[in-house]
């Protein structure tokens, strides 16, 4: 009989830990969280010193049950949750929801489901760490006091089933500030200035990029300036002045966390920040291997460290060592620095077993699975090896006063590119057609002018926003994921081609939110939010007073707005649609989609369609009706109202007015009127910015 009781998350690792263990120890699982605060109240109870009211999770009552007969016939209790503040909080909630104060009750961590690993845990068993569970603690109320306060509020003034959160609300910020600044942004002209030159006892040609003059580097601001370029180099003589060859080193990267996993994952592979969480627990947790068993095949995927154990470092030197060669190690490992405390206890995701290669065991994992562990295996090895290292070569060409420049590199040892190439390290090798140097003899060919345009930000992916949130210390591993998903899924943002895009309803909750709540909304306050988490980790502050620091403002603020917001809501305005099927004037009404046309007769007559908001401009194809339109996902738009007759279509809004230089449209970008035709790129403020 069973005489000690380990208690895991997920039932995944019963299997495998229970093999691991032997028939001394019995092994079950709590499947995630058993206590909670109550979802029909706020739970916490704000008169008596923001004490939380948890109860027990709907449909974990017959879990809890079980585990508390397998508690009764065991001698030694183990607490085996993930190794985070989450799960430091799910082994308190287990140690008071099945009564284990007279217990011998033990905490116990591990970093990967190794046999090793989880064996080594049992040796360094010790109390549950109530700094970790008060951070949680203190995240979990600060996050259901947002929540349970604010989101009623946007109910009330906006529609249903709409919400706003801690973190969740500075996302959605952040990417409607991206937004303002792409629609606002003027693209630049500027030239580049390329020459063709022929070098005697070369058939290639050698195309050289214009730098300056002799007095500095020059850029080319209009078509003006490179005529005039041109016209002064007629006849010119071309001659190498200057030839400096060096060396660069790409250093290898760093080895993968929590935030550099989903970037690198929606880069290379596609995947959502969800998906590449969910498989990469599947790999944690084990996955089923021909001649193992279930193993689990990389290590804890929450983190924010790239710290590696000795173990696996050695481990590392040696496989490298073995099959790549002595060269391809590196020579001292290097780490990345980071001011802020980071969850040091864990090490970077990497492979349990770095002899475990991808390729051997492809036929045992589904395709996703494998393409994430490989590139997972694949970073790993390639953080414990030597540099790439690139022969570099820079060539000056004087004609008259002008400099024009050739620069070209060629790889000499691939060291970790021998593994791993992420799409920054694709950088096509420009190898010289022949030697250069001061006696070489070059003859003009041509020229080769082209204009160009300065371009806006780029809209905010998946990765780069999870990297936005790293940077600006907002969220922590485990909440990257849920955040993005919960936007989307409430439809304030929405996803074409990996790019975000704000929706109609996400405009309008942010505007709220900066309205009503600029504390919540403030990226800064958010981060310092994050730090004060981290020193209740550290024991250096009281959970609660946070918590009681941060309530009476938000309570003063939500009153204040139930008091003076205006309701967002487009009542029943009426239109000049007249319902076809009973001659009434149609509605438009507002929808989880946005605005449609309804009858007023509703609900004798059900007749609806589309609502097309008419700006008051001619289409400059067909000359009816710009309108208002939205694409599937809820992206704005404007075009003909007589698509697909016409297929006229601008993301920005016309004006109106015509282009003095071209006759296309202008349109409005934030305080001006651009040219609709990128080539021409006039633009002018807008009257109302005169005016103002």
């Amino acid at each position: 009989m069973a005489k000690y009781l380990v208690i895991v998350e997920s039932p995944a690792k019963v299997k495998t830990i229970k093999k691991f263990l032997g028939s001394n120890y019995e092994v079950a699982a709590s499947n995630g969280h058993v206590r909670d605060l109550p979802k029909s109240t706020l739970g916490i109870d704000v008169e008596h010193d923001y004490e939380p009211k948890y109860i027990t999770i709907r449909g974990k009552g017959d879990i809890l049950a079980n585990l508390r007969k397998e508690v009764k016939k065991a001698e030694k209790i183990y607490l085996a949750t993930d190794p985070d503040r989450e799960g430091e909080a799910i082994s308190w909630h287990l140690f008071y929801a099945l009564k284990l104060e007279d217990k011998k009750v033990y905490r116990i961590t591990f970093n990967e489901i190794t046999k090793k690993a989880v064996k080594e845990s049992l040796k360094n068993a010790r109390e549950i760490d109530m700094n970790l569970v008060d951070a949680q603690q203190a995240r979990r109320v600060l996050d259901r006091m947002v929540g349970y306060r604010i989101s009623p509020l946007l109910w009330a003034k906006i529609k249903r089933g709409l919400s706003a959160g801690r973190v969740q609300s500075v996302a959605l910020r952040i990417i409607c500030d991206r937004e303002d600044e792409i629609n606002a942004f003027i693209p630049e002209e500027y030239w580049t200035l390329d020459v063709n030159l022929g070098v005697k006892g070369e058939k290639k040609p050698l195309t050289a990029k214009y730098y300056g003059t002799l007095a500095g580097k020059q850029a080319i601001a209009s078509e003006k300036q490179v005529k005039k370029i041109m016209t002064a180099l007629k006849d010119a003589d071309y001659a190498v002045s200057e030839v400096k060859k060096g060396e660069r080193v790409k250093k290898a990267p760093l080895p993968f966390t929590t935030s550099t996993l989903q970037q690198e994952a929606s880069k290379t592979l596609n995947f959502s920040t969800q998906k590449t969480m969910r498989l990469a627990q599947q790999l944690y947790e084990g996955v089923d291997i021909k001649g193992e068993g279930t193993v689990g095949l990389i290590t804890y995927l929450r983190t924010d460290s790239t710290r590696v154990s000795e173990e696996a470092e050695g481990m590392a030197r040696k496989f490298i060592g073995e099959k790549y060669g002595d060269a391809y190690q590196a020579a001292v490992t290097s780490e990345k620095k980071n001011s802020q405390k980071i969850q040091d206890a864990h090490e970077a995701i990497r492979p349990t077993d770095i002899s475990r290669i991808p390729l051997e065991i492809k036929e045992q994992l589904p395709r996703d699975l494998f393409r994430l562990y490989q590139l997972i295996w694949k970073r790993f090895v390639a953080s414990r090896m030597s540099g790439a290292k690139y022969e570099t070569t820079t060539i000056k060409i004087q004609a008259k006063e002008y400099i024009f420049t050739v620069a070209a590199s060629r790889i000499v040892f691939d060291g970790f590119m021998s593994v791993y190439v992420s799409d920054e390290d694709k950088e096509a090798e420009n190898a010289l057609n022949g030697e250069l140097n001061a006696d070489s003899v070059l003859s003009f060919k041509s020229f080769d002018p082209k204009q160009h345009f300065t371009q806006p930000p780029a809209h905010y992916t998946e990765a780069s926003l999870v990297r936005a949130l790293e940077e600006l210390g907002i969220g922590r591993p485990s909440t990257y994921a849920p955040t993005i998903t919960t936007i989307l899924g409430r439809r304030y943002v929405v996803r074409e081609n990996k790019n975000l895009y704000v929706t109609e309803l996400g405009e309008v909750v942010n505007h709220m939110m900066k309205e009503a709540f600029p504390t919540i909304v403030d990226v800064n306050f958010t981060a310092n939010m994050e730090a004060l988490l981290d020193s209740v980790e550290e024991g250096s502050v009281k959970w609660k007073t946070i918590v009681s620091n941060f309530y009476p403002d938000l309570d003063d603020a939500v009153k204040l707005a139930e008091e003076e917001l205006a309701e967002v809501k487009i009542a029943d305005e009426i239109s000049e649609e007249i319902c076809e099927l009973c001659g009434r004037n149609m509605v438009i009404k507002y929808g989880p989609h946005g605005r449609f046309l309804a009858c007023p007769g509703f609900p004798e007559c059900r007749n609806t369609k589309p609502y097309f908001e008419k700006i008051g401009v001619a289409c400059p194809q067909c000359g009816k009706d710009i309108v208002l339109k939205k694409t599937k996902k809820g992206r704005k738009y404007y075009g003909c109202i007589d698509n697909p007759e016409c297929d006229y279509m601008v993301w920005q809004k016309p004006s109106g007015e015509k282009c003095p230089n071209c006759g296309a449209m202008l349109l409005e970008k934030g305080n001006k009127l651009v040219c609709s035709d990128e080539q021409c790129g006039y633009h002018v403020l807008s009257e109302l910015s005169k005016k103002s």
